[in-house]
């Protein structure tokens, strides 16, 4: 019964552990697969830059870090990215995105559909899907505020450092440098005052270079899957899955950042339904029907999704009992005729049961006493002869 109330789905609702871990495929090359994101809200400089274009690479990590203005449309990104990213690295196959006006935009997305690139967009208001450009942001400033201290407006300057060192350094998922997968070979740094032995340089030779950097890529891979595997394991707990099929009634979750307007104060709903699912995008996002009720993207996550259950119960079962129900017993069953004289000999008693309008005397308290007990004995009797024992007692002790 509670999970057929709509009263409390709509006042109780909460982002539910639906959904297990699902990673992205794990990609064969560097620089193939790629995701982006910016970094907005930083002090302007003195190149009237306030925002940083992070691209980064899913198999080798290798991120670069672009300045770039807020107020720059997808033209102007699709500059930056030909003139940082494929002058390095070439075109990429997949971009995995959230849903930037930029990245939504008609330019944008006939431009890689004409260059054969797929784009892959995040669901709205769930960051995890794009979850390792979000770590990178978050590293990137950790670095920026230990490089600039109080001098906020200089983290343009500090930029091409803080790119260099986060490229050099080892990664915990792949368990090398993105420079050394990359290149295959580490980059010299002001550290390395020391020769190496001849022992440990690398090989010139082309052969022996391609087999070094073909095994890198191999450990790289394997040490991926490994470190998502175990990240999977430790993110599944308190989870569930949860399937919905096309067709099947679901309940969304009004997040208050992507439905503002309807979270405006505390005593507004907090869910809203129900709406059809269309289609399975994957086992962790859905795209539903929203009947042109709210301006927003059709996609959502399984967290934000509970299933509608329709309210066909009958109220006269007993859940506590296995097999019965709560209705009148065949003996307690009279034939009309039986049923019409009943009432026929108690009409008159019935007429004298109304409660007439004005104060209740104590002479009229006595004749309703009189007539109630009169009307006991007279369904003892009828019910002696098939009635159950419990029965006779329930009605001896009334």
């Amino acid at each position: 019964m509670c999970e057929r109330c709509t009263t409390c789905k709509q006042a109780k609702a909460k982002p539910q552990p639906h959904g297990l871990y699902t990673p992205l495929p794990i990609p064969l090359h560097p620089w193939n697969d790629i995701s982006m994101d910016f970094v907005v809200g930083l002090p302007r400089t003195r190149t009237c830059k306030d925002s940083i274009f992070v691209v980064v690479d899913r198999f080798s990590k290798m991120a670069h870090f672009i300045p770039c203005h807020k107020t720059d449309d997808a033209k102007h990104i699709a500059d930056l990215f030909f003139r940082e990213i494929v002058r390095l690295h070439g075109m990429p196959k997949t971009i995995v995105s959230d849903r930037d006006t930029k990245f939504l935009s008609y330019f944008w997305k006939t431009l890689w559909s004409k260059l054969g690139t797929k784009l892959l967009f995040s669901t709205t208001c769930h960051p995890q899907t794009d979850g390792q450009t979000e770590i990178v942001n978050r590293t990137l400033s950790t670095l920026l505020r230990a490089l600039v201290k109080k001098n906020l407006k200089t983290w343009e300057k500090c930029l091409p450092h803080v790119e260099f060192a986060y490229n050099h350094s080892m990664h915990s998922a792949s368990r090398f440098s993105p420079f050394e997968i990359v290149y295959g070979f580490n980059p010299t740094t002001p550290l390395d005052l020391m020769p190496l032995p001849l022992s440990e340089r690398i090989s010139t030779d082309g052969k022996k270079k391609a087999e070094l950097v073909q095994q890198i890529h191999e450990k790289a891979k394997k040490n991926i899957e490994e470190k998502t595997k175990q990240y999977a394991k430790y993110a599944n707990k308190g989870r569930k899955e949860l399937i919905f099929e096309e067709g099947d009634l679901v309940w969304i979750h009004l997040r208050k950042e992507r439905f503002p307007n309807e979270r405006k104060s505390k005593l507004m709903p907090r869910m809203d339904g129900p709406f059809k699912v269309l289609k399975r995008i994957n086992n962790n996002a859905y795209a539903l029907d929203l009947q042109g009720k709210y301006n927003v993207s059709n996609s959502f996550n399984v967290a934000d999704l509970v299933p509608f259950i329709a309210d066909k119960t009958d109220l006269r079962s007993n859940p506590f009992q296995v097999g019965e129900d709560d209705v009148i017993p065949e003996s307690w069953k009279h034939e009309p005729e039986e049923q019409l004289e009943h009432e026929e000999l108690g009409a008159e008693e019935d007429a004298s049961l109304i409660v007439p309008v004005g104060p209740m005397k104590r002479s009229r308290a006595k004749e309703f006493h009189q007539i109630i007990n009169n009307r006991l004995l007279t369904i003892h009797a009828s019910l002696r002869c098939d009635a159950c024992p419990a029965t006779l007692v329930v009605i001896q002790a009334i």
